[in-house]
């Protein structure tokens, strides 16, 4: 037999500060039995045992706490967030089927040590799952301890026999319980002898064996005079130490091994998993998703069929269509409607195909289906339009919950309680796409309801749906790139980053792999005798600010920060972007209208959000995209609108009149917070202002203002109080956000968008300020994102009203940018420049400043 036995006190307690905090829509918190549950199948699968134990303390004083008052003394009382998961964890295991031990009197470790006896006693395998290593005193005789720790940011687990003791501590598994008596151990409160330390109890009992060894012959042992002064003065806390410190092998416990085998799910898991949102991990545990659904659904029949006639298929739809795009790499290759119990299939193979799509697109039928930007970039292939889709189950899955991941049928079928009817071919396949078509209606009926109670249909109707059309046309378009010069670019940069490697490696005195953190410290720090400003348990730290604090030292700083700048460049953005350039000669992003919890717009493969614009070479890249022959670009960028927002919101009548006269913000914030007129503001007072007007909007506080302007705490500090009582509107708002998202469990933006913040109850004052920066900080960032896409809609509906050739092409931020004729490009600046200044009434009005140029560094 092969047993694990998890400490489950342990283990819950890794998960729960290893993952963010998360909840269900109900608030119920979640992180700890997530973790828990990953981290047990992780488990598992390296150990493949054939019966597993999960052991935790019981909230009873146990034998070592009556011979010793102080036993564990100082302990932190758990957090009521994990609290609140612990029965929630047990039952979710005993469903499962897995079989839970507690012993009141005795602690998890003494069943870990009973459950480990018996099986050196019987010959059994046995693996002991900890995060604790106390457990390592067990590892002998067939039982390994598998110990989790985190190395260099990543959870690793560790497996331990006596080989692996012996080479890392030099004792066996039994001596560590010696050495523990002599050092103590801070965390459980055992004392120990003091005055000596791990490295002292080690080499104790490495030469001498034992606690019991060293004082029978203490006076004639080979130890210094102090040492053993501190031993003769603690004889009976080692003596203390030592019983405390032993894991107990015999607990009254069941040592039947075969108790212990995991037994069948019971049905009703997959409804409390469905409860706890978990559905991700369901499948993992061989959990039926039909068994989660709570409403009586009686089983359906499915059948399929093939689109003959795409003329009656017209017909048959009707006034409104709900429907399944199946979506591979190159687009849609089929749709698959839904009837009831019927799915009818049409494909691109069918030789009607291309007929019904041109038909069906541009008809009267109200079209509810699935990833609607995919229906826009075939509609946009075929230079037509696909006209009335009233619903996206993504779109609508992602303004109900934000802070989702997934937005697939099979998850969304899950979290809505909509059961999914198997479907098998003639040949008795499974075909997951007729399913997936056969639940679209029943989904958009439960998530309808949700977006009415939530007021949402409005930001669903009027921003996102015809958004998505915007995105489809923009990315089929592109966006035109000198690939030659990026080339030779590249080029430059390469011979650039010689040249540096070349001077590092001369001021170093020998050659290194730069991009090696741990090549790179061992060089700065102990060849070049820098100061260490951060060390970690891996080594010494080499990130950006460190290096910035170390410029003042050595000259080689300037050339690794400039290297790193340049490598940096090269490889993601030279060599990166020259693979991505299509046969048309341009770059086609691809836009993701469901990630940014804010409602911001991503791009990725390539990203070309993130294009470098802070450094004059990464400013450069700029240079090459470009727009087509005989066409220009147009640029327009909205000035400051998060803090034009932040007015309207704050309703501060400093502010918005500030902004309605057109006054530089920076300026009169500078003013009022230094107490000077206008004309007495400096630059750098400016700088200063600039720094905590947008600050205020990211929720920042004295001690990072401190370290970005570079002032001291109590300048920053006196900085931020100053603008509060210039703008008490402002101030009275940030309050005021925190006060509603703790009422409603939510912050909003003006239209609707939520962001929901269990952060901001919880017991831990690090989670609890992050929501509360959040709850001030998402309504002005999510209004501004809202913004910006209101002004896309409002862009693309003009041009092609206006029946111009100017096509919107990217949007970054707080920008957009227009391809448009040379003949066109006043106009299009004039049409881009009024429609971000008019995409929403505010108190303040709005600003976009716009530009004309061949490249895009030009037009920027």
């Amino acid at each position: 037999m092969k047993l694990l036995v998890l400490d489950g006190n342990s283990i819950v307690n890794r998960a729960y500060y290893g993952i963010k905090l998360l909840t269900t829509k109900s608030g119920e918190y979640t992180n700890a039995i997530y973790g828990f549950l990953n981290i047990l199948l992780k488990l598992q699968d390296m150990s493949t045992p054939d019966a597993v134990a999960i052991a935790f303390d019981v909230h009873a004083p146990t034998f070592r706490h009556k011979m010793y008052d102080e036993y564990k003394a100082g302990r932190h009382a758990m957090p009521d967030e994990l609290r609140s998961q612990m029965p929630v964890l047990k039952n979710l295991l005993r469903l499962l089927g897995y079989k839970t031990v507690e012993c009141e009197g005795w602690e998890a470790d003494d069943i870990l040590g009973t459950l480990a006896e018996e099986c050196r006693k019987n010959g059994d395998e046995c693996f002991i799952a900890t995060g604790d290593r106390d457990s390592l005193q067990l590892a002998h005789g067939g039982v390994k301890v598998l110990l989790a720790r985190t190395k260099m940011g990543q959870a690793v687990t560790d497996v331990y026999d006596e080989k692996a003791i012996f080479e890392e501590y030099g004792v066996t598994p039994a001596q560590l319980i010696q050495v523990k008596a002599l050092q103590g151990d801070s965390s459980d409160n055992i004392p120990g002898v003091q005055g000596i330390g791990p490295k002292t109890a080690l080499d104790l009992i490495a030469r001498f064996n034992s606690v019991d060894e060293i004082y029978e012959k203490l006076d004639t042992l080979d130890i210094k005079a102090g040492v053993k002064q501190k031993l003769e003065r603690d004889k009976d806390r080692a003596y203390l130490s030592l019983k405390l410190g032993e894991i107990v092998t015999d607990a009254p416990i069941d040592r039947n091994i075969e108790a212990y085998k995991i037994g069948a799910p019971d049905i009703k898991a997959a409804s409390e998993f469905s409860r706890l949102e978990l559905y991700s991990l369901m499948p993992k545990f061989n959990l039926n998703p039909n068994d989660a659904v709570i409403e009586e659904i009686k089983p359906r029949s499915i059948t399929a069929t093939v689109c003959k006639n795409a003329d009656e298929l017209i017909e048959r739809l009707g006034s409104s269509a709900y429907f399944y795009p199946v979506i591979t790499d190159g687009g849609i290759t089929d749709l698959l409607f839904s009837f009831g119990d019927e799915v009818v299939t049409i494909s691109q193979e069918n030789s009607e195909y291309s007929g019904f799509i041109e038909r069906f697109f541009e008809s009267v039928c109200k079209k509810y289906t699935y990833h609607s930007k995919y229906l826009h970039r075939l509609a946009a292939e075929k230079g037509i339009e696909c006209k009335n889709v009233c619903g996206d189950l993504m779109l609508s899955a992602y303004l109900l919950k934000p802070s989702d991941s997934k937005y697939d049928i099979e998850h969304l079928c899950l979290e809505y309680g909509v059961a999914i009817p198997e479907y098998k071919n003639a040949l008795g396949g499974e075909d997951k796409n007729i399913s997936y078509a056969s639940v679209i209606k029943q989904l958009f009926e439960k998530t309808d309801i949700l977006l009415e109670e939530a007021n949402q249909i409005k930001l669903l109707n009027e921003i996102e749906l015809p958004l998505a059309r915007v995105l489809a046309k923009m990315e089929i378009y592109g966006f035109s790139a000198d690939k030659k010069g990026i080339e030779e670019f590249g080029k430059k940069l390469a011979v650039r980053i010689d040249e540096l490697t070349k001077l590092i490696y001369g001021e170093v005195g020998y050659e290194f792999n730069i991009n090696s953190p741990k090549q790179l410290g061992v060089a700065l720090f102990e060849d070049l005798n820098l100061p260490c400003k951060k060390k970690t348990k891996t080594g010494y730290s080499t990130n950006a600010e460190v290096l910035e604090e170390l410029r003042q030292y050595h000259v080689v700083i300037d050339y690794i920060l400039e290297y790193r700048t340049l490598t940096k460049l090269k490889s993601t953005y030279c060599d990166g972007l020259i693979k991505v350039i299509g046969a048309d000669g341009r770059i086609h992003t691809s836009f993701n209208q469901v990630e940014a919890r804010t409602g911001r717009i991503s791009s990725l493969e390539p990203n070309l959000q993130n294009i470098p614009i802070r450094t004059e070479l990464g400013r450069e890249m700029r240079k090459f995209f470009n727009a087509k022959d005989g066409y220009l670009l147009v640029d327009a960028d909205y000035s400051q609108i998060e803090l034009r927002v932040l007015s309207d919101l704050a309703n501060d009548e400093t502010m918005i009149n500030a902004f309605n006269d057109g006054d530089d913000i920076h300026t009169i914030t500078a003013s009022q917070v230094f107490g000077l007129p206008v004309e007495f503001v400096t630059k750098e007072m400016r700088s200063r202002a600039k720094a905590v007007n947008f600050g205020i909007v990211y929720g920042i506080g004295a001690f990072s203002l401190a370290k970005d302007i570079g002032v001291s705490m109590k300048e920053a500090k006196a900085y931020i109080d100053n603008y509060l009582k210039t703008y008490s509107g402002v101030d009275r708002y940030m309050h005021r956000m925190i006060d509603i998202a703790k009422e409603r469990g939510y912050s909003e933006t003006l239209f609707n968008r939520r962001r929901y913040l269990p952060e901001l109850n919880s017991s831990n004052h690090m989670l609890r300020a992050f929501g509360e920066r959040v709850a001030r900080n998402m309504p002005i960032q999510g209004t501004a994102a809202d913004i910006i896409k209101i002004a896309m809609v409002k862009v693309d509906r003009r041009l092609t009203e206006e029946k111009m050739k100017s096509r919107l092409i990217l949007q970054v931020h707080d920008e957009l940018i227009v391809e448009a004729p040379e003949e066109e490009a006043e106009k299009a600046l004039k049409i881009v420049t009024e429609e971000m200044e008019n995409a929403c009434k505010m108190k303040v009005q709005l600003r976009a400043d716009g530009k004309i140029g061949k490249t895009w560094f030009d037009a920027h």
